[in-house]
Formats: C-alpha cells, sequence, structure tokens
C-alpha cells in the first residue's frame, strides 16, 4: 500500500517524541544545558554533512569543486523574502504559543524551535524525497522504514530539551513525505538528482542554522527561510517551459 513508510515515519516519531518528554522530566536543569550544546555540534555536523554531499564533487586532481552556488544564494534570497511576506515565524510562534498552553504548564515557550529544527532535520535530504518516491511507484517503503527508525531517535533527543513541538513536526512529515508519495508518478521526472541535490544543499543551510539559534542570539529567522527549499524545484520547472517553447 502507498504510504505505508510515511505513517511508519509518522508513528516513530510520536514514540520518540512521547519517549523524549518522559526523560525530559527526569533531566537537571545543569544537564539540559549541556544537552543543548551537545545538539548544537550534532545539528551543525549534520548541516555541514549534508551541504558537502549535497553541493561538492570531486574535479581534477582529486579537489574538491563547489556546485549549484549561484542558485543556492537565489533561492536564500527569494524564497527568504517570500517567507517573510507570509511571516511564517510570527505564524509557527502564535500556533506555539496556543499548544504551549494546552499541552505544556511550561510557560516558557520552545514550540515553534522544536516544530522548525525537527521538521528540518526529518524532511531535508534525499532519503525523505527518494524514499517517498519509492514507496509511490514501486510500492517499497524500505528507504522510508529506515529514515523512521533514525527520527524515532532524533525526536526522542530533540523532544527531552525542546519539548512537544517536536511531536507536532509530524504535521510536516505527512504533508511532504504524503504529497511526494502520492504525486510520485508525476513528480519523478520533476525531482532529478540535480534538484534534489540543490533542495538537500538548501535545506542543509538552514539545519546549519539550527545549530547557530542553539547556541546564539538574536537568532536567525529560520521559519521564514522555509520556502527556500523550493526554489530549485520551481527553477528546474520554469527551466523546463523555457527550453519547450
Amino acid at each position: 500500500m502507498p504510504g505505508i513508510g510515511t505513517i511508519v515515519n509518522v508513528i516513530l516519531v510520536i514514540i520518540g517524541s512521547f519517549l523524549g518528554l518522559l526523560l525530559k522530566k527526569a533531566i537537571p536543569e545543569r544537564l539540559k544545558v549541556s544537552l543543548t550544546q551537545a545538539l548544537a555540534l550534532a545539528t551543525m555536523t549534520i548541516g555541514m554533512t549534508g551541504i558537502i554531499t549535497a553541493c561538492c564533487s570531486v574535479g581534477e586532481k582529486g579537489a574538491l569543486k563547489s556546485d549549484y552556488i549561484i542558485l543556492m544564494v537565489l533561492s536564500l534570497a527569494i524564497g527568504t523574502f517570500i517567507g517573510e511576506l507570509i511571516n511564517i515565524e510570527k505564524r509557527l510562534d502564535d500556533m506555539g504559543n496556543f499548544f504551549q498552553k494546552k499541552f505544556s504548564q511550561d510557560s516558557s515557550s520552545t514550540f515553534a524551535e522544536g516544530f522548525i529544527t525537527a521538521s528540518l532535520v526529518f524532511c531535508v535530504g534525499s532519503m525523505a524525497i527518494l524514499g517517498s518516491l519509492n514507496d509511490g511507484i514501486l510500492h517499497d517503503p524500505t528507504i522510508l522504514i529506515t529514515k523512521s527508525l533514525l527520527d524515532m531517535i532524533m525526536a526522542m533527543v530533540f523532544s527531552s530539551t525542546l519539548g512537544i513541538g517536536v511531536m507536532f513536526s509530524i504535521i510536516t512529515i505527512a504533508l511532504y513525505q504524503g504529497l511526494i508519495t502520492l504525486c510520485a508518478s508525476f513528480l519523478a521526472p520533476l525531482l532529478t538528482e540535480a534538484v534534489i541535490a540543490q533542495m538537500s544543499f538548501v535545506g542543509s543551510i538552514l539545519i546549519m542554522g539550527i545549530g547557530f539559534n542553539f547556541l546564539y542570539k538574536p537568532k536567525l529567522k529560520l521559519a521564514n527561510m522555509l520556502p527556500s527549499m523550493f526554489i530549485p524545484l520551481v527553477y528546474y520547472l520554469i527551466k523546463q517551459i523555457t527550453e519547450v517553447f
């Protein structure tokens, strides 16, 4: 059945988040600070690894060369402009305040931070895209199930410091992976290896930004940068249309 991979992913993220929330109550405040710093380093490493994997290739004499740099700059600029117009950050903060009052007694809301962090880490990268395409076209959820096990562990770690917002990343997972799975036959020709690499490149930069937000203030408005991830796909569509005409 197509979609089973995404369903498993959602269930395992809920389980991981729930375990992390239970763990959060048992962690002393001093340890939470150290754990947050460790998460910052781990998140920046994930982002840097994604950047190198997506945009760097081996050139002459074994030297690394960077691809997609100009498109990355344009994607971040255009995507951030769109995100600022929509003001995604404020909308998520408002939603976070609502759910914080409903589900937590803690007055310091980290809902938006947890939601954005988990959504980016769980959805950025080739596993989410290729796994969803395989699930939709071949009815093979193997990649997504493997990804789900990794996501469960990350959900447990993130929710132990960032709270219930991490669990709500299942909305992003369900919409993002679910739509790719449902529209797999249509999207497969568009989501070429180059497009996936370009989307992963931009997304990995945002993940590295999460690491900075763990450590430094003022924080980057990463939610307003989220549309940047999809600019490479739009660019490819426009390029295909112009080539036809």
